[in-house]
């Protein structure tokens, strides 16, 4: 009976939930982790429907006017598809300066050469970035990171965004992708100072003691002191580093939420499409 109930509810209004889930699915494709091809694709598409259904059946979508047989709808789809991605897109700018931190240092301690497939990033990465990165993730989850995504990314853009206002507000967006690029390599290299600082004073006193006494093989006994001092660095500052990935993941998120309130000040909240 609730199953018929529900059935009847999303075909009432197909198209708005149709536009829903479609952001939802582009969204959850680019997401990090959500993203990642271990998960069926029957269960992303499960997960966006059960995203849309949740918004669908709120006041927020039941008075949005949709023609289905309008050549406009096509568009509409391909926005909402378009916003979904520029949420995933930008969540995964966050989570890319966590492995750009590790590829800073990894060089610097001897590890550079040591790249393997990155299951998570879907890229060649570096160990100490996969490393970092599997930790950001870990920290994502730790602070209810879905629950921010959703209700924060997802659920905020119902209430802000939508194509006419993604087309009027494209500068705001075009700039926030612009300074998440570029914050990407600040936060990385503040990650990564502590220890790239280190190395950089080891590989100094190493070049001195070279310079000092030249009978010294420094080239055998450079790389395991680099690499020794560099994790007892990470094992020492990785409580802290934790807590700027928690930083770096809340500065995100509200960038978002400015992003979706400068915006929102263009529509109406519950407006019409």
């Amino acid at each position: 009976m609730i199953e018929t109930q529900v059935l009847n509810e999303i075909l009432a209004a197909a198209p708005a939930f149709l536009l829903i889930a479609v952001r939802a699915l582009a969204m959850i494709e680019t997401a990090p982790l959500l993203s990642n091809d271990s998960i069926p694709q029957v269960a992303k598409l499960a997960l966006a429907g059960f995203a849309a259904y949740c918004s669908f059946s709120s006041s927020l979508v039941k008075n949005w006017v949709l023609s289905p047989l309008d050549i406009s709808f096509v568009f509409m789809i391909l926005g909402e598809a378009i916003i979904g991605i520029i949420i995933g897109f930008f969540i995964t700018i966050i989570f890319a300066a966590f492995s750009t931190a590790g590829q800073f240092f990894s060089l610097q301690m001897g590890f550079g050469a040591s790249e393997t497939f990155d299951p998570l990033a879907q890229i060649e990465n570096p160990v100490l970035g996969q490393y970092l990165n599997i930790v950001a993730m870990l920290v994502f989850i730790s602070i209810d990171g879905f629950r921010l995504l959703f209700l924060g990314g997802f659920w905020r853009s119902l209430q802000s965004i939508n194509v006419v206002s993604l087309v009027a507000g494209r500068e705001k967006i075009v700039s926030m992708m612009l300074a998440g690029l570029s914050r990407l390599f600040f936060d990385a290299m503040v990650i990564s100072m502590p220890i790239l600082g280190t190395l950089f004073l080891v590989s100094l006193a190493t070049g001195l003691i070279s310079k000092a006494a030249p009978q010294i093989n420094i080239l055998s006994e450079g790389f395991p002191i680099s690499i020794t001092v560099a994790f007892l660095l990470i094992y020492t500052v990785l409580p802290f580093m934790t807590e700027a990935f928690n930083r770096v993941i809340g500065a995100g998120f509200q960038t978002l939420q400015t992003l979706y309130t400068e915006i929102g000040q263009r529509i109406n909240t519950g407006g019409a499409l």
